[in-house]
């Protein structure tokens, strides 16, 4: 039964990880949606390994302990093998060794299947054990590495092998824990000279630990020492006792310990430094949000971009890849293996093998919860490594060490349980690791599902310029679909052209390192083939993919032609032009001065953020300037020859929708602080929407520069207006507004404008067409920031003629 049970679980665990292995291998054509690409082939070896091994250790297994525990050996089988498959995703190097690692343990893991079963020796010679540990972990003081060149030094070992004596340490604890407490069954809290010993030894492993600055295994020492005191007295102050202990380290490291102030900042609060010492834990969320439910794919993802991807981060690696619903089979995998040790742990045959289980169980799961823990920003960092899954020789060595004790433990052949006088201790050592993994499991659901968009849409995540380089974007095309923005180049090296660059500050850009601005960003959703693509195609392609369908081409409004003219004129100046439409609200030319070219922006992109003349600003929608005396034909139309009253103004512009932010889509700017009617400052879009009503019988139009886009199922589909066009003012005295600023010669009106801020003379110019002109009605809005109405009224001129000539 227990044989088959097992065979048909690892015969499970093997299809998974064939069917991993396959994707993993066909993951570059998919990324690059072609099959003429260099397929993935190395992570074969590690497979094929893992089969063989697996299969001698189900025969060993069988031979040795028939009434061993079924689940144990599938389980850990298949997170050792995942977690191989994730290194040689990540570093084919790295795998090659973890493979090597993994033949090590398993050899060793079959060796002691053939060691007495009641595992006496253990308890005989704890003492010796233990020294042992200590004593080679003690030479890491005097001849410790890092393989890595860097950071503690924690290793011993040269020429590419290396071990690191904590990680045996920690079982070597629990082994000595178990046996002496075993030894004393009637120990308790008040026997101070019994457990003397215990503290000693558990002092000079801590003071090498935190000497070496290795706090994720000292905590891990702290707890192991805390849970297995707690099952020997039943006397749940020890746990209060030693959370209080830990709470004050804590807080005293916080304060004197450079590396734990760190960890802690990093924790409480990793948005405030986040390309620095928040690094990790910020691309480790961004990870987990980036795999969202089902994944970006295996060998799709960007899991590189977590530093130590393949050891201290490898949860978030997984997560990215296999989304949600991997990292809720990971906690599964994990919890099987401990619901089933502390089954093993309440049916042992005597104290010792049951504190020995429950002290195994206590070591995975708290080394579990602390560092995939440290990877959602439940707790801070440990830099411990995930049991079976990580990088990491040592490691692994003392998981299938672990895991073969659990396996001799539950192999009751011919035993009967021993007497267990008080369960509870067990059953809240259950109930805590319980609680921690729902814990984890809920921290997986809000950053990869409730928090995740929000996440994805900061401008440091990287994962959306690798993206963009594999999927096209669309194009942002002119009323007579000419290129604005384009894409060039093929799937991998997909690259953003900006053939108008003088359109920069209105149309944006989007650019790994600095982010997305303007239409580039509002349109994004479109211009990304996340909106206007049918569902089905938006899901298919993230399934398949990981990626959204190809970008769709969005047409604005703006009149190259015109917007050419507006932006020679400009040239030189500072200062902003729209051209609308005033019946449609359709902007036709929106020029803003000065600009900049977003083809230089990976070299000059952090001087344009330090120039003062803030050419990154559209001035046209987001500059606000005082309306001085700009506003005199609306005032004509409204009042006629009356003095109106401040009230009255300011219920005037409140009216004309100076109050609030334009309805349109791209970003826009309006003043939130001075609501009265001599302070208020507004953009040229906002005056652009007020002056429209002179030239179009009174009525606002709705402003557009969106106007449609490409889709691959209807065409062009004209985009809905933001709401519906409203009349201001009476028909009558608009009409009679406009005619008495007509300008001599010409079909439309004209009025220039002054006003001051902080000293800076602003000029304003508003035209339009008059109320009995035949063709397209126009309104037109300048400001400079100079003293300059004959230069106002000479590009207000010369727009306003090509426009009606065309």
């Amino acid at each position: 039964m227990h044989d088959a049970t097992q065979s048909r679980l690892l015969r499970w665990a093997a299809l998974v990880l064939l069917i991993q292995s396959t994707i993993l291998t066909i993951s570059p054509a998919v990324r690059e949606r072609t099959w003429n690409v260099d397929f993935r082939l190395s992570h074969w070896l590690g497979f094929f390994v893992w089969l063989v091994l697996m299969n001698f250790a189900h025969r060993s297994t069988t031979q040795q302990l028939p009434e061993r525990d079924p689940y144990l050996l599938p389980a850990a089988g298949l997170l050792s093998g995942w977690g191989l498959l994730t290194i040689w995703r990540l570093d084919e190097t790295f795998g090659l060794r973890q493979t090597v690692w993994l033949a090590v343990s398993v050899i060793v893991f079959i060796s002691a299947l053939y060691l007495p079963k009641n595992l006496v020796f253990l308890r005989r010679y704890k003492y010796v054990l233990l020294s042992g540990g200590l004593l080679i972990t003690a030479l890491t003081l005097f001849f410790g590495t890092n393989p890595l060149g860097v950071g503690p030094h924690l290793w011993l070992g040269c020429c590419g092998v290396y071990f690191q004596p904590s990680e045996p340490l920690k079982l070597l604890l629990v082994i000595y824990l178990s046996a002496y407490l075993a030894d004393r069954a009637s120990i308790r809290l008040s026997s101070l000279p019994l457990l003397v010993p215990t503290l000693v030894v558990t002092g000079v492993a801590l003071l090498l630990l935190l000497v070496q600055r290795d706090l994720g295994t000292a905590s891990i020492f702290v707890s192991i020492f805390t849970i297995i005191i707690f099952l020997a007295t039943g006397k749940r102050r020890v746990l209060l006792s030693v959370i209080f202990f830990l709470a004050l380290a804590l807080a005293v490291g916080y304060f004197f310990i450079d590396i734990i102030h760190v960890r802690v900042e990093a924790w409480l609060d990793p948005w405030a430094d986040p390309s620095g010492q928040s690094y990790q834990i910020i691309q480790s969320l961004l990870a987990i949000a980036n795999g969202g439910t089902i994944g970006r794919g295996l060998g799709i993802g960007s899991p590189l971009l977590v530093p130590v991807a393949i050891s201290d981060f490898i949860f978030a690696a997984i997560a990215e890849e296999t989304g949600l619903a991997g990292t809720m089979g990971l906690l599964a995998l994990i919890w099987l293996i401990l619901a089933r040790g502390m089954i093993t742990a309440l049916h042992s045959a005597d104290r010792f093998r049951r504190y020995l289980a429950a002290g195994v169980v206590a070591y995975l799961g708290i080394q579990s919860v602390l560092i995939i823990g440290g990877n959602l920003r439940l707790l801070p960092l440990t830099g411990v490594t995930l049991p079976f899954v990580s990088y990491g020789g040592s490691s692994l060595l003392t998981s299938f060490i672990a895991l073969v004790i659990l396996l001799i433990i539950s192999n009751m052949e011919d035993s009967e349980p021993a007497a267990l006088p008080n369960p509870k201790p067990y059953i809240f050592l259950a109930g805590l690791l319980a609680l921690g993994f729902a814990a984890l499991a809920f921290a997986s659901v809000w950053w990869s599902v409730v928090r995740g968009p929000d996440l994805l849409n900061r401008t440091d995540n990287p994962r959306r310029s690798i993206a963009d380089r594999y999927v096209l974007r669309g194009e942002l095309l002119d009323r007579n679909n000419q290129p604005i923005n384009i894409t060039e180049g093929a799937s991998g090296t997909y690259n953003r052209v900006y053939v108008y660059p003088d359109l920069a500050p209105i149309s944006g850009y989007t650019h790994p390192i600095y982010g997305q601005a303007g239409l580039e960003a509002t349109l994004d959703d479109y211009l990304r083939g996340l909106q206007g693509n049918p569902a089905s195609l938006i899901w298919w392609d993230h399934l398949l993919y990981g990626t959204p369908p190809p970008g769709l081409n969005v047409r604005l409004s703006i009149d190259l032609a015109l917007q050419t003219e507006a932006d020679h004129l400009l040239d030189g100046r500072v200062g902003s032009v729209i051209l609308m439409n005033a019946q449609t609200g359709e902007i036709l030319v929106m020029a803003s001065h000065p600009t900049y070219d977003p083809n230089k922006l990976d070299n000059e992109g952090d001087a344009l953020a330090a120039d003062e003349s803030a050419p990154l600003i559209n001035r046209a929608a987001q500059g606000l300037y005082p309306i001085g005396t700009a506003l005199l034909p609306l005032m004509r139309a409204e009042f006629g020859d009356t003095q109106p009253t401040e009230i009255a103004m300011n219920e005037f512009h409140q009216k004309l929708g100076l109050h609030q932010a334009p309805l349109i889509n791209m970003p826009v700017s309006f003043d939130t602080d001075n609501q009265s009617a001599k302070d208020i400052k507004v953009s040229p879009l906002q005056l652009s929407l007020a002056a429209a009503v002179l030239s179009h019988q009174g009525i606002q139009p709705v402003p557009r520069i969106a106007m449609a886009v490409e889709t691959p199922e209807q065409g062009w589909v004209v985009l809905a207006a933001e709401s519906q066009p409203v009349e201001l003012i009476q028909p009558r005295a608009a009409n009679e507004a406009a005619s008495s600023f007509i300008v001599e010669g010409k079909p439309y009106w004209s009025h220039s404008g002054m006003a001051v801020v902080d000293k800076n003379p602003i000029t304003w110019l508003l035209a339009g067409t008059l109320p009995d002109w035949g063709g397209t009605p126009l309104v037109l809005v300048i400001a400079l920031e100079e003293s300059n109405v004959s230069l106002a009224e000479h590009i207000g001129n010369s727009v306003l003629d090509l426009a009606l000539n065309q």
